[in-house]
């Protein structure tokens, strides 16, 4: 019998076929499929996880360390490298710092073993539920990924991101990734970890920063320029504000520091360059000289180098020479603004172009840009880049005031769209200036060894990095003429000895070159006069008739005894007023052997340099004063030239210093040959100071412009402060002189012996002429 068809139908392909089964077969090849994907990754996995990178540069961590420049006492003066970054131990970062990272960072920091699948899970429901995109990458995912992986987006990157997150944990401690977190990243303005952004942000240390700035910096990580305080003032709050929330939430703060914190007013620093004190052309210095020692390693290696110079004496150099360069501007015509614009009639426009402009003209200091808005004879109104507007009027415009008449050439004007400068002379009311054209240079050293205590190459550092201290060659001019007298002291000569200061000419024979006829500074001559006398007056004739005596040549190699370079002073009679170079640097270390009693020392910079870890890697060890074997001068030579130029101070062209109210100062000004170069050289027993000015490309700075006028006082201003307190120290008359009449012989030279005058009879009146007969070996 066949079968029926209802028989048939039961046995279908379709009735085998149900849903129920069908859904098992694809839940199982699903299962199946996952099982084997799972085991692929699981596979894979083990297979990579033995190929991880090794973690050495973790567990060894030695990240790139700048070049910290430091004054004698400490301060921070300069720093070098790519990665500005202060190495902070955890013991040493304060709680505060630490809550607000792990607030916005990594909350379950402690509880999770490297990746926090609860923060992945919390993540990806936010995520799905269309709120702002979270990220759950923990501290230590952020770590491995900093040193050892690209920032690709991708799941391969990330895989290895969590087997290198386990690794890490499984290698050191909870503290230990926090420590190299909180050191390694990078926080903005070059800075690299926090104890370094503290710094640069604020100006602190790390363990003082308050809770507001802690969540502040805490911000960083997740996008440094968009939460950069400097740049983004109003987005960075936004950050802070929601760090302070999240670490009050979490209990990390109590209430009453949260309302605190809220409001805190941050004083951030505008300026991540700025150090606490001017001090650019000494940590240039010492960057140079501590790269021909270690090379590359200097900007990686975390040296740290102490100078001689201290923050107070720099301080004082630094506005001693700002102030001494500006009044010599105020003595001078006004230039005229430095550039002009068409400011646009939108104010956006405007905006935008007048900060595009003042940007070209930095500020120096407290020597302000500003865009001139309105000018008229009775007042103008100016914006500076900051924004801020200021109005000038009454004596402020004083110094600009011909540049404000509608008759002014349109070239010099001062109108709508000039560029001018600013400043406010200690008070409110703000005055029209200009940035100097000439340059000025400051050094001061200890004369016992040579440790620079101030030094300033510039009157601005940004705008001229030419360290005028020691690279400017310049005649020294009169400031050199001391070293002439001391050498004629070793050749029969005295501070007693009689010298006609009346005109001379010389041929081209005598000169090693043209006719030479030169006069005294002020074309004014007094006839016979001590030694003594015409360096107190600064007599040319004098200078000349002694050099003449004693000979060029041996002025020339005594020179050298101080320090000077025989080829840059060649062996010429106008040697005697100066004509060879010299620069300040090597000016402060010759008049230290007047200033020490007769011994060479050498100006130096740097004490010692240490590792980070304050291990010394070399130190300074300098000649000093009082060793004998360091001697270059007799005792009694330095004693007689040291009392010659207190003279100069008590009675000849540097009597401004008496102003200091001491009797130890010795000095000599120097105003070379059509006022190209001023000087002054002076000191106590155990300062000595140089200061200098002048252009760069040589010119007159003025008929009536001298040592005395313009160096002189901004080493006065440096002196007031660096020897506030130090007792007058009156010098011990060495043995081996002996006082007759109003002065010192040497022993072997009483009165009567030696070469008592010199040219005395050049007029021919009879007392000169009996004079003249009794010297022997005159030669005019």
């Amino acid at each position: 019998m066949s079968p029926s068809k209802t028989d048939a139908s039961n046995t279908s392909p379709a009735r085998k076929r149900s849903p129920k089964r069908l859904l098992l077969i694809v839940l199982g090849s699903l299962v199946g499929t996952a099982l084997v994907g799972l085991l692929i990754v699981v596979f894979a996995l083990a297979m990579a996880y033995p190929n991880l990178p090794q973690l050495d540069t973790l567990t060894d961590y030695r990240p790139k360390m700048p070049l910290r420049i430091f004054s004698a006492d400490n301060v921070l003066i300069g720093e070098f490298g790519e990665e500005r970054r202060n190495l902070v131990h955890i013991k040493d970062i304060p709680e505060v710092m630490k809550k607000a990272v792990l607030a916005i960072e990594d909350d379950r920091f402690y509880q999770h073993g490297g990746v926090d699948y609860t923060g992945i899970l919390r993540a990806a429901l936010h995520n799905a539920t269309g709120g702002a995109k979270q990220g759950a990458s923990t501290i230590t995912q952020q770590v491995a990924r900093n040193f050892f992986l690209s920032s690709e987006q991708t799941l391969k990157r990330k895989a290895y991101e969590v087997l290198l997150a386990w690794k890490i944990e499984q290698s050191l401690t909870k503290d230990q990734i926090l420590e190299v977190y909180m050191n390694q990243i990078y926080l903005g303005q070059r800075a690299y970890g926090f104890a370094s952004a503290a710094q640069i942000y604020f100006g602190k240390n790390l363990k003082d920063i308050t809770v507001a700035e802690a969540a502040m910096l805490a911000g960083l990580p997740k996008a440094p320029s968009a939460y950069n305080p400097v740049v983004n003032p109003k987005r960075a709050r936004t950050r802070q504000q929601y760090i302070l929330q999240r670490m009050h939430m979490l209990g990390y703060i109590t209430p009453a520091q949260f309302e605190t914190a809220k409001t805190e007013t941050l004083r951030i620093k505008s300026d991540s360059s700025e150090f606490g004190v001017h001090a650019e052309y000494v940590a240039e210095m010492a960057r140079q000289l501590v790269y021909e020692q270690f090379k590359e390693e200097t900007y990686t290696r975390g040296l740290n180098v102490f100078t001689t110079v201290t923050k107070a004496d720099q301080d004082a150099a630094y506005l001693a020479l700002r102030r001494g360069v500006m009044d010599y501007e105020k003595r001078h015509p006004y230039r005229g603004p430095e550039a002009y614009i068409d400011i646009p009639k939108s104010k956006e426009e405007a905006d935008e172009a007048i900060e595009n402009e003042l940007a070209e003209h930095p500020d120096s200091d407290d020597i302000i840009a500003a865009m001139v808005l309105q000018a008229t004879p009775t007042g103008i109104t100016a914006v500076t880049a900051s924004g801020e507007e200021v109005k000038i009027s009454g004596t402020g415009l004083a110094f600009a005031q011909n540049w404000l008449s509608a008759k002014a050439p349109a070239n010099r004007r001062v109108k709508r769209g000039a560029v001018i400068r600013i400043s406010q002379d200690g008070g409110t009311a703000w005055s029209v200036t200009q940035m100097p054209e000439i340059e000025s240079a400051f050094v001061a050293a200890d004369t016992t060894d040579g440790a620079i205590r101030a030094l300033v190459g510039g009157f601005d550092y940004n705008r001229n990095k030419f360290n005028h201290v020691t690279q400017a060659w310049r005649q020294p001019g009169s400031s050199f003429k001391p070293f002439i007298y001391s050498a004629s002291l070793e050749r029969g000569l005295s501070p007693a000895t009689i010298i006609n200061d009346a005109p001379i000419s010389f041929d081209a024979g005598q000169t090693g070159g043209q006719a030479w006829e030169p006069k005294n500074y002020d074309s004014k001559y007094e006839g016979p006069m001590t030694m003594r006398r015409g360096l107190t007056k600064s007599k040319n004739m004098i200078s000349i008739r002694i050099l003449n005596k004693i000979g060029a040549k041996y002025g020339q190699e005594y020179a050298t005894r101080f320090g000077f370079e025989a080829d840059k002073n060649p062996p010429y009679l106008t040697l005697a007023l100066g004509s060879g170079s010299t620069t300040p640097l090597q000016l402060a270390g010759a008049y230290a052997v007047f200033a020490n009693g007769g011994f060479r020392v050498s100006p130096y910079l740097i004490s010692k340099v240490t590792d980070s870890n304050g291990k010394i890697l070399s130190q300074a060890t300098p000649d000093k004063a009082g060793n004998e074997e360091n001697r270059v001068i007799d005792a009694r030579n330095a004693f007689l030239v040291d009392s010659m130029l207190k003279d100069v101070v008590r009675y000849g062209t540097a009597t401004k210093a008496l102003a200091l109210k001491r009797t130890d100062v010795s000095g000599k000004t120097g105003t070379t040959n059509d006022s190209i170069d001023a000087w002054f050289a002076g000191y106590t027993p155990k300062l000595v100071g140089i200061a200098w000015i002048g252009y760069d490309q040589p010119k007159n700075l003025g008929n009536k412009e001298t040592g005395g006028g313009l160096a002189l006082p901004i080493w006065i201003n440096f002196m007031q402060k660096a020897l506030k307190g130090v007792p007058n120290e009156e010098r011990v008359v060495p043995e081996g002189l002996v006082m007759a009449g109003d002065d010192y012989y040497y022993a072997e030279n009483p009165p009567g012996t030696g070469v008592q005058s010199l040219d005395i009879g050049a007029r021919g009146t009879p007392a000169e002429e009996k004079v003249k007969d009794a010297v022997k070996n005159e030669l005019f």
